[in-house]
């Protein structure tokens, strides 16, 4: 479990991040949602620690990153994966290298071990026969999934997710949502998705924090959402005139909910 609390974040004395205190729960798929200059980037980069936080507190576990020495840090830094926007695969390398340069970097395993271990990775999100390909071989879809294989190569605690779905066809997009879900369920991890994307909303929100303006504006899962009184929200998930034909639908069917 990751706790945020209390978290302000400034850039140029403009408030970004505005007393956020939440729970990412484990073995669950955590959503961060919100419109483009919301926070909600700024936040997910404040947890892993590539912003510095003005005040407040990030736990993992209880550990209190925020506290922690850079030797601290680097040792918590192996119990994460991430999964960047582009997917930010090493284009000189091949997928097999890809996924384990983390291995090389961060483990100690002999080059048996590594190879079992990079082969069970690919196994599990479905690529076979593509190890000695070279990203731009690749398809987009296949590209996030190595991202994905990489991300898991040390056995993650922590899972982290920047707008995975980002330039794929919504059906491979949720494959790539699927393959997410089922990860952090089978390894038992504490997986947190920064997206804007309501299919995956809809889909695999199990717990989601919605951000609008720097501040926490409502958390619920996806059974929730579509039933929230939150104006804000509202405006967010109803852009998309599919999920105003979903919620009218339920409505109908729950009338006494009205």
């Amino acid at each position: 479990m990751i706790e945020v609390k209390n978290v302000y974040k400034s850039f140029d004395q403009k408030e970004v991040l505005k007393n956020i205190s939440t729970l990412f729960y484990k073995g669950k798929t955590n959503l961060i949602i919100g419109r483009s200059g919301s926070g909600k980037t700024v936040l997910l980069k404040a947890i892993v620690g590539l912003h510095e936080v003005d005040s407040g507190e990030i736990l993992y576990d209880g550990r209190d990153f925020t506290r922690m020495g850079q030797k601290e840090r680097k040792g918590l830094r192996r119990e994460m994966g991430m999964v960047f926007q582009g997917g930010a695969l090493f284009d000189s390398m091949t997928v097999e290298e890809n996924v384990r340069f983390p291995l090389d970097m961060f483990s100690e395993m002999s080059i048996a071990e590594k190879q079992k271990q990079v082969d069970f990775c690919l196994d599990r999100v479905n690529i076979k026969g593509a190890h000695q390909l070279y990203p731009s071989e690749i398809s987009g879809g296949m590209q996030k999934r190595v991202a994905i294989a990489r991300a898991i190569s040390l056995n993650p605690k922590y899972l982290f997710c920047d707008e995975p779905n980002s330039g794929l066809d919504p059906e491979t997009a949720l494959l790539i949502d699927d393959l997410i879900h089922d990860i952090t369920l089978d390894l038992d991890i504490t997986t947190i998705i920064n997206t804007h994307d309501m299919n995956s909303v809809m889909e695999i929100g199990e717990q989601i924090l919605f951000i609008s303006e720097g501040e926490m504006c409502w958390t619920g899962n996806k059974e929730e959402i579509l039933d929230t009184e939150n104006q804000k929200l509202q405006e967010f998930v109803f852009a998309n005139k599919q999920y105003q034909q979903v919620r009218d639908e339920k409505r109908r069917n729950n009338p006494e909910k009205i």
